[in-house]
């Protein structure tokens, strides 16, 4: 019973739809914490305190770190379920520290258009999480074993 329940956080899909997915997920959200680091000013450190984060410094590099390993992970299709979940969490944390005040002041369209792209980071990172990795995975060969 435990070594099924420890193979459960492996459990994907065994078809190639979710690769497109992890592309786009891991990629994005690898770049972007990397770039973290790279630029600080403008979209680590800086961007936080612009925000109005106490500690910025930490959340920023905090964060930057969370999205290259889950990206990575991602992309790998290693534990995807479980590197969707903090993906998940900087999702919602970015929309209401700055999607959700654009809403509030300046109304439903340009908020709409500022929402796009986390609306369908959010939306790919709940296919992740429901359906897992795929068949082009590093889940999938652990839950198949090795092959004889």
């Amino acid at each position: 019973m435990k070594a099924r329940n420890k193979l459960n956080i492996f459990r994907t899909i065994d078809d190639n739809r979710a690769v497109l997915v992890r592309l786009v997920v891991g990629l994005i959200f690898l770049t972007e914490g990397i770039q973290k680091y790279l630029f600080p000013q403008l979209l680590g450190t800086g961007r936080f305190l612009t925000i109005g984060f106490s500690n910025p410094s930490f959340w920023a590099y905090f964060t930057g770190t969370f999205e290259i390993i889950c990206g990575s992970l991602i992309l790998l299709g290693l534990i995807t379920r479980l590197a969707s979940v903090p993906l998940i969490i900087i999702m919602i944390t970015a929309f209401i520290t700055t999607k959700w005040p654009i809403l509030m002041t300046k109304g439903f369209w340009p908020w709409a258009h500022e929402y796009r792209t986390d609306f369908a980071m959010i939306l790919l990172l709940i296919y992740l999480l429901i359906y897992g990795s795929g068949s082009w995975s590093v889940d999938l060969k652990i839950i198949n074993g090795p092959k004889s």
